[in-house]
């Protein structure tokens, strides 16, 4: 089985929550790490995301401490919905 993992860097611009982190998160850029593993036995390369994770600040910590914490890609696509719906304003 092989597995790859995609980097990418999400902004918010404003305070947001993802269903499974319990906190509110402070706006700003946000680094998103997706794994993904090969799907066997195709005649052509095809990948299925496994696991979604995302760095945010440790809480209650004023230092850049950050931890990184599994997250739904779901969740993830709907907090950027709500952002973006909260900057049309």
């Amino acid at each position: 089985m092989s597995i790859r993992s995609r980097r990418e860097f999400v902004t918010f611009k404003h305070p947001f929550r993802i269903r499974s982190i319990e906190r509110l998160l402070p706006e700003g850029t946000y680094e998103v790490v997706t794994d993904e593993e090969l799907i066997e036995g195709l005649s052509f390369a095809a990948y299925r995301r496994v696991a979604t994770m995302m760095m945010v600040p440790v809480a209650g910590s004023r230092s850049a401490a950050v931890e990184m914490l599994s997250i739904s890609s779901v969740d993830l696509a709907d907090a950027q919905r709500v952002d973006a719906s909260a900057s049309d304003d």
